[in-house]
């Protein structure tokens, strides 16, 4: 169920990663593409329960990780979205993908070069501030006084750690600019396509069967076409 890959880094030797992985050599093969940070902290078993009920319907998954996210080993604050789209690539190649699917900031690193799915795709700079907000609650709870603005300014000069992540400076600045690559191959799935409220808005980890088997339904009606 587990597979390893080698992750190519902007410096020095490849990061060796793990990839959730139902492989049984056939014609479909899926890359996945997960959320970043805590969405997916959030989606982590919905996003395996998607990929068993696309097993048992006969389609290859792989959900690698990111260096920087999960088990890696890499160090996040060296990371960058330039870093994650190089990757990102290089595990589409070594799984041999012939179709992706990105749901929400993994629509930022997904490559275009193979036909996408994109659930509820999101912009870089969405997320931020969601982080952002999210250092500053909590700053409120313990009696600090932090502002979005001094944060920002903070993390674009010198990285940042916002919500249990440490970001590097050129992270910050990319994630304000980045858009979801998109691309005329590219599919978006809204939530009102899958039904229910979305589970990364949700205060913890959780699943939903009812949008799982949508989630798979409308993928795999796309992939094989029936």
């Amino acid at each position: 169920m587990y597979k390893t890959w080698s992750a190519p880094l902007a410096e020095g030797p490849a990061s060796e990663e793990i990839a959730l992985a139902f492989d049984q050599a056939r014609a479909h093969r899926l890359i996945i593409f997960a959320p970043l940070f805590d969405e997916h902290n959030k989606m982590r078993r919905q996003i395996a329960e998607v990929m068993r009920r696309l097993d048992l319907r006969g389609i290859d998954c792989f959900l690698p990780d990111m260096p920087g996210c999960n088990e890696s080993l890499a160090p996040l604050a060296e990371q960058t979205l330039g870093n994650w789209r190089v990757a990102g690539k290089a595990a589409a190649e070594h799984f041999g993908a012939t179709c992706a699917f990105a749901i929400r900031g993994g629509a930022l690193v997904c490559p275009s070069t193979l036909p996408t799915y994109a659930y509820a795709p999101a912009k870089g700079r969405a997320l931020l501030n969601g982080l952002l907000r999210a250092r500053t609650i909590a700053a409120k709870e313990a009696g600090l006084d932090e502002t979005r603005e001094a944060l920002l300014q903070e993390g674009r000069a010198n990285g940042i750690e916002l919500a249990g992540w440490r970001f590097g400076a050129e992270m910050i600045g990319q994630l304000e600019a980045a858009e979801p690559r998109l691309h005329d191959d590219t599919r978006i799935i809204e939530q009102a396509d899958v039904g229910g409220a979305a589970l990364w808005l949700r205060a913890e980890p959780d699943d939903d069967p009812e949008q799982a088997d949508a989630l798979a339904a409308f993928l795999s009606v796309g992939i094989m076409g029936a």
